[in-house]
């Protein structure tokens, strides 16, 4: 059974920066892509950042120039830099395969909070 742990979540101060990780556990899951996706208090779950390969990479446009993603297949975890952090930002943060049909049960996110 593949599991996904989320961590690295935090309170911060608008500007500043947290790096949060996703540890796959388990076999025999191979998704095409891993994605970051975040929820926010009375908001949809959405989108924020997909990684096929190192150099394929995505991002949602409020998120550009600020987020990277990036994975180490070593250690079966993706993470997610997020620096400039603004309130906006503030969310429980998921990861996930990026395909529906590849998608294995939630983890319990990690919850990040920006303050002004």
């Amino acid at each position: 059974q593949v599991q996904l742990e989320e961590s690295g979540g935090g309170l911060v101060q608008a500007g500043g920066s947290l790096r949060l990780s996703c540890v796959v556990s388990g076999s025999g899951f191979s998704p095409t892509g891993m994605a970051w996706f975040r929820q926010a208090p009375g908001k949809r779950r959405e989108l924020v950042a997909v990684i096929f390969s190192e150099t394929n990479t995505n991002y949602i446009d409020s998120v550009k120039g600020r987020f990277t993603v990036s994975r180490d297949n070593a250690k079966n975890t993706v993470y997610l830099q997020m620096n400039s952090l603004k309130p906006e930002d503030t969310a429980v943060y998921y990861c996930n395969a990026f395909l529906i049909k590849e998608r294995v049960s939630w983890g319990q996110g990690t919850q990040v909070t920006v303050s002004s």
